[in-house]
């Protein structure tokens, strides 16, 4: 069974910056998506961004210009680097990880970790 945990959040001034970690318990090149999401309460999960493996990234509006994904493909981890938080930013992170075989394509998802901005 595919574990990500989630890491790296907490309470950080607007303007401050984070780094989330997304540690997966298997060969993180044997997906061919990771991406980060966040829930604000009472919203609903929105994407961020997500990067295939070997290809492209694509960001959301929402990420676009302060948010970047990094991997370390020898531990396993994939990480969201996060400039000039707002207020706007606070939320619950997750990352998932995607991975297709004969029976289709599976998502894998992160427990969460919570990012606060305030002053």
């Amino acid at each position: 069974q595919v574990q990500l945990t989630d890491s790296g959040g907490g309470v950080v001034h607007p303007g401050g910056s984070l780094r989330l970690s997304c540690v997966v318990s298997e060969r993180i090149l044997n997906f061919y998506q990771v991406a980060w999401y966040r829930q604000s309460p009472g919203k609903e999960r929105e994407i961020l961004l997500f990067s295939i493996t070997g290809g492209t990234t694509v960001y959301e509006d929402a990420a676009k210009g302060r948010f970047s994904i990094t991997r370390d493909i020898a531990k396993n981890t994939a990480y969201l680097e996060m400039t000039n938080l707002k207020p706007d930013d606070t939320a619950v992170y997750y990352c998932k990880t995607s991975k297709v075989d004969v029976h289709g394509v599976h998502d894998y998802w992160g427990q969460g970790t919570q990012v606060t901005v305030s002053s």
